[in-house]
């Protein structure tokens, strides 16, 4: 996936925090084999497009935080197995804490925390709601930032509709990121996460694997 995100800080203030307003659009490319079922399928495609009206920032000395909310669509394909989309929208709703141990912000621990409360499929079935922890502790190192990094995902609602069940989805992942500023306003970051635990659903097999995410961030 290439998630194209954009965020426009307005120069505004609203509770006392920065505001702003962002959106997500993901190109997403997906290869599905399923050797029991005979399946194999490859699909390429504009994923889900996330709008948010409310970013929310706040600065403090040793501190950072932010609030935002927002709703991803339903504009993605599902022709296929591996098309793009889910076929449903989600709300969600983001709240995040950085914590700086020393004056020089050399030592940070960092939580970011989402709700998703999901929407209906044309079929009638409802995913569950899903609560995501992504947290992290990190070390500058002159210009270069590394440490250790994680998510956690838990379904905490029952799914509802047609073949829905009582059983609760969740998966938990370990790794490592680093973060090297390339020119002044622009920040490459590489993280691989090892998932070492998944829970099932009743929306079908939850496989677990690794996880390799690259960012390129650039301030305009």
């Amino acid at each position: 996936a290439l998630a194209n995100r954009f965020v426009w800080m307005t120069g505004h203030k609203l509770l006392g925090a920065d505001y702003g307003v962002e959106a997500i659009v993901p190109i997403v490319r997906t290869s599905l084999k399923v050797g029991a079922a005979g399946l194999y399928d490859r699909d390429t495609g504009v994923g889900d497009v996330y709008l948010g009206p409310l970013v929310l920032g706040w600065h403090g000395p040793q501190w950072d935080a932010v609030a935002a909310a927002g709703m991803w669509l339903d504009t993605g394909s599902t022709s296929s197995p591996a098309a793009a989309g889910h076929g449903y929208k989600s709300t969600m709703l983001t709240g995040g804490l950085t914590y700086y141990f020393d004056s020089e912000k050399t030592l940070s621990g960092a939580g970011l925390l989402r709700f998703e409360r999901h929407g209906k499929m044309d079929d009638g079935f409802r995913h569950g709601n899903q609560l995501t922890l992504e947290w992290g502790l990190g070390k500058a190192f002159g210009p270069v930032q590394a440490g250790v990094v994680g998510y956690s995902q838990w379904q905490t609602s029952n799914d509802s509709g047609p073949l829905s069940g009582n059983d609760k989805s969740s998966r938990h992942a370990l790794g490592a990121e680093v973060a090297y500023p390339l020119a002044p306003g622009l920040v490459v970051k590489g993280a691989l996460y090892k998932e070492l635990r998944a829970e099932a659903g009743s929306s079908g097999p939850q496989p677990k694997g690794t996880l390799l995410r690259m960012t390129l961030l650039k301030a305009f």
